[in-house]
């Protein structure tokens, strides 16, 4: 009979979010154990409603699932063939959505929160972790996401000597489909594509279009603490009247752009719409794409409803806004994501300066790859650049300038270029398999997880 090797240490991950949760997947399917520290319920967040991993706290959309001409659409099918958690739960349950990709927020969370559980290699601590851990844990990794506990970012940015970089995001609300008047609106995608009726409408002529604006601008807005008053948005999720402030047309060659729709009451392009995307498997709740936003709960209700549409919306929850915590990774961390300072220490996800819900899985997955490997005696292999992975991962641990560093989504603006030369059209397409060639020989030198 072969003796049963001893199992090695065993790493810390906190934090049961996308990044921690798939960190800590990828880090179990290698044989390692893991101790996974989640502070919710015992201290909760002002944006998470569970104690599930991976719950979804803002939009239910992983963007994009075109794998040849969009990266984040790469990057998904990166992770598929990196056998990613996350992504293996929101193919499962994922909702129409025209060409993206986005889920059943509750079977998702579900779904990634029994697969962790079921594991036997799987210890879940529930506890905040207000301290860095100290150095006896060994081999730990950082994933508490954008919102880390208050404590906690304090002792990084203590230890670290950086001043604390963060920006607010805001939550977009979210409709019971039963309340939406349908002899107003309508289903269609945009150019009909997916299945051509994956969202629900709501038109605006010129006149409703400019009044809405109007409503946005004088509306009562959520107050912010005196410390707050200087954080920047992100770029990306920028609330709905922040938008409207930068000039009234704004919202109209934006969320609100009616190009590819034809309103069936009319037959005619609208003006202006307002898009709703399924937000749960059975299809009874809608939420208002690009309608993340710091209105006052009462004056989301009064305005919203001015939609026509939406008179007689009942809202399954209104939007609201949090703060994000990330810290300077060009400047702090090495190549595999560990801090300088500290190597028994990496970091991963939205912390690190990624932004959108797949990239923060993402570098969930290439930091439990890192930490499995160092665990089992491995030498860890950063993806390559070409790839998404390792493009994402190259930008926030040196790619980027650590002056100006800012949360970035995956483009192709990070990836190298091509070495031989491509027509501008061809480029996207060229560049994505050229990534997926080189993933398959990362792939080979770093064990695939089970």
């Amino acid at each position: 009979m072969t003796e049963k090797l001893p199992l090695p240490l065993p790493v810390h991950v906190i934090g049961g979010g996308l990044a921690g949760s798939e960190a800590a997947w990828q880090i179990i399917s290698r044989g390692v154990p893991v101790i996974l520290h989640e502070m919710r319920p015992v201290k909760p967040t002002d944006a998470h409603a569970t104690d599930g991993f991976a719950e979804l706290v803002c939009s239910n959309s992983f963007r994009s699932d075109d794998p040849v001409s969009n990266a984040v659409g790469l990057l998904h099918e990166e992770m598929r063939r990196a056998s990613s958690l996350i992504l293996r739960a929101a193919d499962a349950h994922k909702v129409p959505a025209g060409g993206a990709l986005a889920v059943d927020r509750d079977g998702f969370s579900e779904a990634v929160t029994a697969a962790l559980s079921a594991s036997p290699l799987l210890t879940i601590v529930r506890e905040e972790v207000p301290e860095l851990p100290p150095a006896d844990w060994g081999n730990t990794i950082l994933a508490t996401g954008p919102l880390t506990s208050p404590s906690l970012a304090e002792a990084i940015r203590a230890f670290t000597g950086e001043e604390s970089l963060s920006f607010f995001d805001a939550i977009a609300p979210i409709i019971h489909k039963d309340s939406i008047d349908m002899s107003r609106a309508w289903y269609q995608s945009r150019y009909d594509k997916g299945d051509g009726a994956d969202y629900i409408n709501c038109a605006m002529d010129r006149e409703q279009y400019y009044a809405f604006i109007e409503a946005l601008l004088a509306g009562e807005k959520t107050d912010f603490k005196e410390w707050e008053k200087n954080t920047p948005y992100f770029e990306g999720c920028l609330p709905i009247e922040v938008m409207a402030e930068r000039g009234p047309d704004t919202l109209s060659f934006g969320p609100m752009k009616p190009v590819g729709l034809t309103d069936p009451h009319t037959n005619k392009r609208p003006f202006a719409v307002v898009q709703l995307r399924q937000d749960n498997a059975l299809g009874t709740l809608y939420n208002m794409v690009g309608f993340q936003t710091k209105l006052k709960h009462s004056e989301q209700t009064r305005i919203f409803r001015s939609i026509p549409g939406l008179e007689n919306a009942a809202f399954a929850r209104l939007g609201g806004l949090h703060r994000n915590t990330f810290i300077n990774s060009p400047r702090l961390l090495d190549g595999t994501l560990r801090l300088k300072a500290r190597p028994d220490l990496r970091f991963a996800g939205q912390v690190t300066g990624v932004e959108g819900y797949v990239e923060s899985a993402a570098m969930g997955l290439i930091a439990g790859r890192f930490a499995a490997a160092e665990a089992l005696g491995e030498l860890p292999t950063p993806p390559p650049t070409t790839t998404a992975l390792g493009a994402l991962l190259n930008h926030v641990t040196g790619g980027a300038d650590e002056k100006t560093f800012q949360p970035m989504n995956v483009n192709f603006g990070l990836f190298p270029p091509m070495e031989t030369r491509t027509k501008k059209g061809d480029r996207k397409a060229a560049m994505s398999a050229r990534a997926l060639a080189d993933l398959a020989a990362w792939l080979g030198v770093v064990p695939q997880a089970a």
